[in-house]
């Protein structure tokens, strides 16, 4: 094993002072609650998932084993999240709608389960890297004469430093907040780093969590989702590993998650086999040989989805270079490298896949920081005060450019992007921005005068700082952003269409509508459209453009009884046609 004289961390005991644990707690309520609740679905992940919940409870057990949105079959992605959704709605709706109306007691209930999922994350993250920071590997140097942290303190400055890292990333913090299949498939992600550590001291109980969840990440999105778990876990036992002499105990985990996945898979198949064959179907074309388009998108979107804990994994990887095979390091690269490299075969990666990169990277990201020096990291906490104070004075600006027209350029851009929307204010979502501004400008304040020497100083300040943004952006301009991503208006001036040109036992067939649009006419007006040909009606979705060019023409006897779209969409509408029977 390596001389510890070659450890790159170097760290007293004062610079791992304990992180107070209600202000910790407080900021993960803060980041997980705004903007979950008290808003529409957006397309289109956000409302799929939805639609899928509520189908399930309308259509019965058959729509719970295979997800569908109305009479379209969504096998994009596996049954789990609508089976929580759905149960959360069941269980939950009744009581809400005591206080609102049933839509939005709906709306309420189905959000329930993004805490489930955030839980998870939060509490693997934080526990999986503290048993990786306690281990003798990743100690700092002793110092000549003591004050070097314990064992204890400095693996759990580690865990809230990887803690706070995972609330400051990026392009995770949207994501975190939608009915959709990606808050849950970086839950079990993150539950399947926490079972490998916990594999290190207790590995019967660390082989039954990585099973449950590898076969709930199967369930949560097909192969797409548990690939790259079941690739890294071979790379993480192998004979230079602190893993290997716990390798027998994988049986254990392997036959769990088969035994999760058989038990939908079987009922599946036998009651649709064209449901399983959409869903196979979707799986292999998912992948393919890397593109060079699609890689250099993924290299072009990676960096900012992954900031800003993406360089500092980075840092950690060459610091601790000749510890590799370290637990504390080789166990996070795995699951780092793996999703990576499945992203470069897929045809369409996005954020969905990037995502199962922000867990390991913030863990690696958290050994990187003991090795920095005391310089570079007053640096990099006046770059975080720096950047955020100028994302919330942009967001305030935004603001007042919307509501006062001023400055000219400002709301003109702004007007351009919400035509037709009517600015109001909400005076206690002022309040709390103001409120998060304030608590912005203690942090700040703060560090200014303390001058603390904790070394989670710089994640405390990136983590407020994404998440005081958020807040603001979730308050300030959440009527702006339900009116531009909502489909709420347009469903209900097609509903009333329906209601003054629907015949009695006439069905009105979709063309060309989107998964997005025809899960929104779902959740807010209960709108199902069939597939059928003897369909009179039909709601066509199309683009100003193609009716002012007559390419929207669909039968040269077609009426058009309903034109609409959203009120800020230049690029899509919605017509309602009716056919000639003769």
């Amino acid at each position: 094993m390596h001389d510890s004289h070659s450890t790159p961390a170097r760290l007293t005991a004062t610079a791992t002072t304990k992180l107070p644990r209600l202000p910790l707690l407080a900021l993960g309520l803060v980041y997980i609650l705004a903007g979950l609740f008290f808003r529409d679905p957006w397309k289109t992940d956000d409302v799929a998932g939805l639609a899928t919940m509520l189908t399930a409870l309308e259509d019965g057990w058959h729509a719970w084993l295979l997800p569908k949105i109305g009479n379209m079959a969504y096998a994009q992605n596996g049954p789990l999240i609508t089976w929580v959704g759905a149960f959360c709605i069941w269980l939950f709706s009744p009581l809400f709608e005591l206080f609102t109306t049933p839509l939005e007691a709906t709306l309420l209930a189905s959000r329930l389960p993004n805490l489930l999922w955030f839980g998870i994350i939060t509490g693997s993250v934080w526990y999986g890297t503290y048993l990786l920071g306690r281990r003798p590997e990743p100690q700092p140097l002793a110092l000549p004469f003591g004050g070097e942290p314990t064992v204890r303190d400095y693996g759990r400055m580690i865990a809230d430093a990887a803690l706070l890292l995972i609330l400051a990333t990026v392009g995770i913090i949207w994501r975190l907040h939608e009915t959709s299949e990606v808050p849950a498939l970086i839950a079990f992600q993150a539950l399947a780093f926490y079972a490998v550590a916990r594999m290190l001291d207790h590995p019967l109980s660390g082989a039954i969590t990585l099973g449950i969840a590898l076969g709930a990440a199967f369930l949560t999105r097909g192969w797409i989702g548990s690939l790259p778990i079941i690739l890294a876990v071979p790379c993480l036992f192998i004979p230079r590993s602190a893993l290997w002499p716990a390798k027998h105990w994988l049986i254990i985990s392997a036959v769990l998650a088969i035994v999760l996945g058989l038990l939908w898979w079987i009922p599946a198949k036998n009651f649709s086999t064209y449901w399983i064959h959409n869903w196979w179907l979707w799986n292999l074309t998912s992948f393919g040989m890397p593109q060079y388009q699609a890689v250099l998108g993924v290299l072009r979107d990676l960096p900012w989805f992954l900031w800003p804990t993406w360089p500092f994994a980075l840092l950690a990887i060459w610091r601790w270079r000749t510890w590799l095979f370290a637990p504390h390091i080789w166990i996070p690269l795995m699951f780092l490298l793996w999703p990576f490299i499945i992203m470069l075969f897929l045809a369409d990666a996005f954020e969905p896949e990037y995502s199962l990169m922000a867990v390991p990277a913030a863990v690696l990201a958290a050994f990187a920081l003991p090795t920095l020096r005391r310089g570079v990291v007053n640096s990099l906490d006046w770059f975080a005060v720096m950047c955020f104070s100028l994302a919330c004075a942009t967001v305030w600006l935004g603001w007042i450019a919307l509501q006062a027209g001023w400055p000219e350029q400002i709301s003109h851009n702004i007007a351009r992007q919400t035509r037709g929307y009517e600015a109001f204010i909400s005076w206690s979502a002022v309040a709390m921005a103001l409120l998060g501004t304030l608590a912005w400008i203690a942090i700040v304040r703060w560090r200014l005068h303390t001058k603390p020497a904790a070394l989670w100083r710089g994640t405390v300040l990136s983590a407020c700082g994404i998440v005081l943004t958020w807040l603001l952006l979730v308050t300030l301009w959440l009527p702006a952003l339900d009116y531009v991503r909502s489909y709420r208006e347009v469903s209900s001036h097609l509903t009333q269409a329906l209601h003054t040109h629907q015949r009695p036992g006439e069905c009105v067939r979709g063309l060309s509508l989107g998964t997005g649009q025809r899960a929104s006419f779902l959740v807010f007006n209960d709108l199902r459209f069939s597939y059928s040909a003897e369909c009179t009606l039909v709601l066509q979705q199309t683009s100003p453009d193609a009716v002012q060019a007559g390419l929207a023409d669909f039968a040269p006897n077609s009426v058009v009884l309903w034109e609409g779209k959203r009120g800020a969409d230049r690029r899509e509408m919605f017509r309602l046609l009716r056919l000639d029977s003769r």
